[in-house]
């Protein structure tokens, strides 16, 4: 009788120990294992294919945006409507032509027409008083955003991105603290290089000819993000600071008249 209940008791141990064991495991994979991070393909038609590892530790808030834009197919058929050779080239705005903001119902098609409005991201940098550590060298995308200094309005600046972003083509570290890297190319930097080889137009002032206008922009036929299964949810946005509005507003003059 003695050795069945020495027996049991061993048996019971082993058991204990067997479960203790398992708990372990799976506490110590939980928090040892790291979470892929999202891959963005962009799909660039006659060029070939771009692929970004975007980074929701550096920089959560602009990462959101950018999956819910692209999984909700805002980006597909716009171009790279700007590009500097040796610096950048830039993509994502609905204009065209660097003038366009992103609406609420970009990131959910379900509001109302009504509730609708244009939006904008807070800026993730140092500047802002976000730390950011990824530095804005060669195939690192960027979210573009205005500038409002000259009216003495640098916080609108800051939190005016929304749409559209850069991929670098050269290490600008300057940038680093006042624009919101968010991903690096793994895939198909060689296609970056041949869009920043695009013709672009000699800059005009009078005829408002940006610096950097393509001849024939590129057209983005696609950005999809595989989030492996996790959700980044809604990006926390604000209505837009409209330029047009206040200049007219503060100053009466036509903003579209300003050289």
């Amino acid at each position: 009788m003695k050795n069945i209940q020495k027996t049991l008791i061993i048996i019971a141990i082993i058991v204990v120990l067997t479960l203790i064991a398992c708990v372990s495991c799976g506490v110590f994979n939980k928090v040892t294992k790291k979470t892929q991070n999202p891959i963005a393909t962009i799909e660039v038609e006659g060029y070939g294919t771009i692929k970004v590892e975007l980074y929701p530790d550096t920089a959560p808030n602009t990462v959101a945006n950018f999956v819910k834009l692209a999984n909700n197919g805002f980006y597909n058929n716009l171009t790279f409507h700007r590009i500097i050779k040796d610096f950048m080239i830039q993509g994502g705005d609905s204009n065209g032509d660097g003038t366009g903001k992103g609406m609420y119902s970009n990131l959910d098609p379900n509001v109302a027409s009504t509730d609708d409005y244009e939006y904008s991201i807070k800026g993730e940098f140092l500047a802002n008083g976000i730390e950011n550590t990824l530095r804005h060298k060669k195939g690192i995308i960027s979210m573009a955003r205005s500038d409002y200094s000259s009216l003495g309005m640098t916080e609108e600046g800051y939190n005016s991105a929304s749409t559209q972003f850069f991929i670098m083509t050269s290490d600008r570290t300057s940038l680093d603290s006042a624009y919101a890297a968010f991903g690096k190319v793994i895939e198909g930097y060689d296609i970056v290089e041949k869009i920043a080889d695009t013709e672009v137009k000699p800059e005009d002032e009078e005829n408002k000819v940006a610096e950097g206008t393509p001849v024939n922009a590129p057209k983005i036929t696609s950005i999809t993000v595989d989030t492996f299964g996790v959700d980044y949810g809604m990006p926390v946005v604000q209505k837009a600071f409209n330029y047009n509005n206040y200049v007219q507003q503060m100053y009466g003059i036509d903003p579209s008249n300003i050289q």
